[in-house]
């Protein structure tokens, strides 16, 4: 039989041919991806980005079918891609706990928590209640481990609740005690008042937490939450004024007892309840809410200069810095803001010292901003450089095992904080090992 004259044959082999044709473009796409995406992760590995610093994607590799619905949807940008037909972390420092690719993976894939806290000492052990080792100890927010308002916000409003439940109806004998007035310590607060409980509220400085050391203007992303004292809260973004706007409304309208001025020092075991030393004053309490936040103070330098006056670590409007000659330390995300924020005022030189070879911490959206800003000739990144000194017109950076001199009006340190997880030891606090049954 001639199997060209075959018409069978001839539409089977048609048809291979197109499928061939189709697929074989496909495959070549998916291979090349397949590449750059383990590429990525080899050098996030590399830099050590590809490690979580807080909550991040827990991927079930036995019900992940590789749709690349989760790589696609995170609003930080490649925390997750596809690597073997799987998803796998990448970048899993820029990771928020957004949860959007939990909520997104269609076969109950993914889950965004903590994970093996057993080597981490910089996460407290919690019972499922967020109450550490000691009884009527309870830590929220950042310290805890968990990143974003929402978070903060709810696990304040649910640690009033597991509170309420454990007085059973009763009042207690001293105001409960909730130290840290950002969102979760504001919002348990504000919980235990509606819920008729006395509570003092205390802080170092004034209500607003973390957003006050926000620079003006900055975009905060807030996934829809229910503010204790507030109501909805529905828009993705608010920006710093708009949420410190809504503090001040909630005062005004709760006049919680709030304490400026109080940095908590120790806490100290008192008959059934506990001691509190501040640096104004004791306060004597049965139950304790640490919302502390992970900042902490400003880590320094400690290089010559860094006492003078024009040395800040924290930049609250770009706009007041014009004409000048400024260096930012650091490569996270409040470093780069501020670069580029200082960078796009009229006449200003910027230069953005990193010690490292390259930006691995902070956010996809901070990145495209920086890499237009060297782009436009708005700043000058000195990669693998270090502060040697600073002097009042000037200041001298170690550069690649050479000295450079840049002329210098202002310098900005973002070296991060040291956060108080020596205090909490000294509490008593345990971290790492393993979560409190």
């Amino acid at each position: 039989m001639d199997i060209l004259n075959n018409e069978s044959v001839l539409s089977w082999l048609l048809g291979a041919l197109l499928i061939f044709a189709f697929t074989l473009p496909y495959l070549i796409r998916w291979k090349r991806k397949q590449n750059q995406t383990q590429q990525k992760l080899n050098e996030a590995v590399r830099i050590g980005s590809n490690k979580a610093l807080m909550q991040h994607p827990i991927i079930d590799l036995s019900k992940c079918i590789g749709c690349g619905i989760c790589t696609k949807v995170c609003p930080e940008g490649e925390v997750l891609g596809l690597v073997g037909g799987k998803a796998v972390l990448i970048n899993g420092s820029k990771c928020v706990g957004h949860e959007v690719c939990m909520e997104s993976c269609p076969v109950g894939g993914i889950e965004v928590g903590l994970g093996d806290i057993s080597s981490r000492e910089d996460i407290p052990q919690l019972t499922s209640e967020l109450e550490s080792n000691f009884k009527n100890i309870y830590l929220i927010g950042e310290l805890g481990g968990l990143a974003l308002i929402r978070n903060a916000v709810n696990q304040g409003a649910r640690v009033a609740k597991s509170i309420q439940s454990k007085l059973n109806g009763s009042t207690p004998s001293q105001p409960i005690v909730v130290v840290g007035a950002g969102p979760a310590g504001l919002s348990c607060s504000i919980s235990l008042m509606e819920m008729g409980l006395p509570v003092i509220l205390i802080d170092q400085n004034e209500p607003g937490g973390t957003i006050l050391q926000y620079p003006r203007r900055k975009l905060v992303m807030v996934q829809p939450i229910e503010m204790p004292g507030y109501g909805e809260m529905n828009n993705s973004e608010y920006s710093k004024e708009e949420l410190l706007e809504i503090w001040d409304q909630i005062f005004e309208s709760h006049h919680p007892d709030f304490r400026t001025g109080h940095q908590l020092q120790k806490i100290e075991s008192k008959g059934n309840g506990y001691s509190i030393s501040t640096s104004a004053g004791e306060l004597n309490t049965d139950y304790i809410v640490l919302a502390l936040g992970r900042r902490g103070t400003p880590r320094k330098l400690d290089v010559p200069g860094e006492d003078l006056s024009k040395v800040a670590y924290k930049l609250m409007d770009a706009e007041s810095y014009q004409n000048k000659h400024i260096l930012v330390v650091g490569g996270g995300d409040s470093a780069v803001e501020a670069a580029v924020g200082l960078g796009q005022q009229t006449g200003n030189t910027v230069t953005l010292s990193y010690r490292k070879k390259g930006f691995a911490r902070i956010k996809t959206r901070n990145d495209e901003q920086v890499a237009k800003a060297v782009k436009n000739g708005w700043i000058n990144i000195l990669y693998e450089s270090t502060v040697d000194s600073i002097h009042e017109d000037h200041v001298i950076l170690n550069h690649l095992e050479q000295q450079k001199k840049l002329q210098n009006d202002y310098v900005f340190i973002f070296a991060g904080g040291i956060p108080p997880f020596k205090l909490m030891n000294s509490i008593g606090i345990k971290f790492g090992t393993s979560t409190l049954s």
